[in-house]
């Protein structure tokens, strides 16, 4: 099965050109490291492409990742694994990885192969782009999840560890999430540091139960929880807040911003 493109054009440049200037420029490369796992956003490149690219620009990105986002249209089955196939990009495309899928699909039965979810879906798209610049040899299995409690969280992490587990090459885990919705921007990165703090504390129960009390409009609290159970699984042992920023960095409008952040986990 072929992915079109749902948010090229729109998220981000349908130019292949422009596409490589942009992300030649987001992507701050340094000393690399390997992670369990990240957190990047996924707004417009415009707003988020520097943030995201930080991140990016500061892990091994092997050549297969498992992307992680919420889904934003409410279809598809609650956690949608993409079936077999490709995602085409502007600048190519990104084959499915069949062999991570099946073993995510064999330790986790509650995972549905469901393209429907996938098709206007933008929060996972937007992060392809950045791993296909970074290793254009990468493959994906790609989840979109729309439930919202921690048994179920946890459940799907443990079983994303077990499927790495037995995989046996590196998996990158990207969890993709904005931050903060439409407040102030003091309101949200005072909101934003308490879930960023949890996080830090590798607590992916305490993540969730902040956001819903404190009201954090972090809209991949569900893929971030499920990131983090599943590295902690895996041996992961400290959560770093590369970046952090609002869209009124960009727009100038400080008094309803959506907060960006971007976390390793290793």
């Amino acid at each position: 099965m072929l992915r079109h493109p749902a948010v090229a054009g729109q998220f981000y440049t349908d130019d292949p050109a422009q596409l490589r200037r942009e992300l030649d420029r987001f992507i701050v490369s340094g000393e690399r490291r390997r992670a369990l796992g990240i957190i990047s956003p996924h707004a417009g490149y415009v707003y988020s492409g520097a943030v995201a690219g930080r991140v990016f620009g500061k892990v091994e990105i092997p050549n297969t990742v498992l992307v992680l986002g919420p889904n934003h249209h409410g279809v598809g089955a609650p956690a949608a694994l993409y079936p077999a196939g490709e995602w085409l990009l502007p600048n190519g495309r990104v084959a499915i990885d069949q062999r991570l899928s099946e073993l995510i699909l064999k330790h986790a039965p509650f995972v549905t192969e469901d393209p429907t979810a996938h098709r206007f879906e933008h929060s996972l798209e937007v992060q392809v782009p950045f791993l296909q610049h970074e290793n254009p040899h990468v493959t994906i299995a790609a989840i979109c999840l729309g439930f919202s409690d921690f048994r179920s969280c946890s459940a799907l992490g443990n079983a994303l560890a077990a499927a790495i587990t037995e995989y046996g090459d590196p998996v990158l885990i990207v969890a993709s999430s904005d931050m903060t919705h439409y407040e102030s921007a003091a309101a949200a990165k005072e909101k934003d540091h308490l879930a960023l703090q949890e996080i830090e504390r590798l607590d992916p129960e305490a993540l969730l139960k902040t956001c819903r009390a404190r009201n954090i409009t972090m809209c991949g609290v569900v893929p971030a929880t499920v990131m983090l159970v599943a590295a902690k699984a895996l041996g992961a042992t400290s959560a770093q807040v590369i970046s952090y920023a609002s869209s009124g960095e960009v727009n100038g409008d400080y008094d309803r911003v959506v907060g960006y952040a971007a976390v390793a986990v290793c």
